[in-house]
């Protein structure tokens, strides 16, 4: 008889979570629905940028019916969800901060702005390093004329520049493990050999080409951040279970 009268206590309970919940997934939802709807404004202007590397949209040749209204929905999609991402992550913080003590919310409201920065030199990197040396190459190689197609490499631009963006994430990766007291200063520097191995291999997987010089224009500030992941982590102190 007490289970069945806690259940619905239970419940009740949780009923205010699950209200603020969904008011906050409406909020980020409106907020995804209107930066998309102002992203078909600028879709073309935001084609054309990703398309300067390999000489403008005149580059490209389209050899669908849709395919060029395939390219503008995701790029307006994807502009859409990139705008409004600051708004939906703020939602999801607002709705887990008050369960995180203040050490927590601390390091929480420190890492974001520092993770938002780090993903966007990635994608900088990808854009004025990266693709200006990969495109030439794969362009040309063999000696045949290449032609892309705009669908095909709108994919290619935007999946090289959000997995670049995502492996400089790695100082954030490594500071937090370092506060969780998974991995030490010492450690990492003693394995250093593997890092390499690590990195060479996460070189390969991103980079669009197969010439060694590409892997090595990516290999390089990889190498760099995981430096400074050894020294984030010589100052990171394991926080206290």
């Amino acid at each position: 008889m007490d289970n069945q009268e806690q259940i619905p206590s239970f419940i009740s309970d949780l009923r205010p979570h699950l209200a603020e919940l969904r008011s906050r997934l409406l909020k980020a939802l409106i907020a995804l629905i209107i930066s998309t709807l102002i992203s078909f404004s600028i879709a073309n202007h935001l084609i054309e940028i990703l398309t300067r590397p390999i000489g403008g949209i005149q580059s490209l040749q389209s050899i669908e019916v849709t395919e060029n209204v395939g390219v503008f929905m995701r790029v307006s999609l994807l502009s859409g969800f990139t705008l409004s991402f600051p708004i939906v992550l703020y939602q999801v913080l607002a709705f887990v901060l008050p369960g995180l003590n203040e050490k927590e919310k601390h390091w929480l409201k420190l890492l974001m702005p520092l993770a938002t920065s780090l993903f966007l030199a990635g994608v900088i990197f990808a854009y004025f390093v990266m693709l200006p040396a990969a495109l030439p190459f794969l362009i040309s190689f063999a000696g045949i004329q290449t032609i892309p197609r705009p669908m095909n490499y709108i994919n290619f631009v935007t999946s090289l520049l959000f997995w670049i963006g995502v492996g400089f994430e790695m100082p954030l990766v490594i500071f937090m493990m370092a506060k969780l007291g998974l991995v030490t200063a010492g450690g990492l520097a003693r394995q250093w050999r593997i890092a390499i191995v690590l990195i060479a291999i996460l070189a390969a997987v991103i980079t669009p080409t197969i010439d060694p010089v590409n892997m090595g224009l990516l290999m390089l500030p990889l190498v760099s951040l995981y430096l400074l992941s050894i020294l984030l982590a010589l100052f990171a102190r394991p926080l206290k279970k």
